[in-house]
């Protein structure tokens, strides 16, 4: 099935709608033609993949799933229920908050391979670039926390270093013994004369007087 008749078909409309207009207003109508194209054809194949899963879930043997192959979607049926809730990526529920608009740009073949995508897993585009969003950020958290793991202490590891050796006065080889300054014994052994032989009081010459 074409998608682009309608979408088409929409554009056309707006287009038509215009034609009562003066220039202006045609080329105005012309420009949100083309603007509109685009989430048109969306909103087209994410009617197709919800339909699909609905119908999935009515079968229950078996399986729907819409794929775009350029501007067609193609419905496929597959054998076996379809898979668990379980089986499906987690989200992350303990973040809540108020949803915001994000302006997503894209080059045509990766917004057509990512179109195709989301139709193979029963989703809108817009769910599947949720979902890869999540599955990227949870990949970073578990590498990250790898990562931690796995990183070196930033800090070196403290080492006790080995008390000094303790040697006794003998072991190095110091004579103990008590020993007097040199100054000092040789004031100790200076008798208090002034004698040179240490008996007198005399200088140690002999001085003799003569008439």
């Amino acid at each position: 099935m074409n998608i682009d008749v309608y979408t088409d078909a929409i554009t056309d409309s707006v287009r038509n709608a215009a034609e009562l207009g003066d220039e202006q207003t045609r080329r105005t109508a012309a420009a949100l033609a083309t603007a509109i194209a685009a989430p048109a054809r969306l909103a087209v194949l994410s009617a197709l993949s919800d339909l699909a899963s609905e119908v999935s879930e009515q079968l229950g043997d078996r399986r729907v799933t819409v794929r775009l192959e350029g501007t067609d979607a193609v419905v496929e049926v597959h054998d076996g229920p379809a898979p668990e809730a379980d089986d499906t990526p987690p989200t992350f529920e303990e973040m809540t908050g108020d949803i915001s608009r994000v302006t997503l740009r894209l080059v045509e073949q990766i917004k057509t391979r990512a179109e195709e995508a989301a139709a193979q897993s029963g989703v809108s585009l817009n769910s599947w670039v949720g979902q890869a969003v999540q599955g990227a950020l949870r990949e970073q958290m578990r590498y990250q926390r790898r990562a931690d793991e796995w990183r070196w202490p930033t800090s070196k590891p403290t080492t006790t270093s080995p008390a000094p050796e303790t040697r006794s006065d003998a072991d190095a080889g110091v004579d103990t013994e008590k020993t007097t300054p040199t100054g000092a014994a040789d004031a100790d052994n200076h008798d208090t004369t002034d004698g040179t032989d240490g008996t007198d009081g005399t200088d140690g010459t002999d001085e003799r007087h003569t008439d």
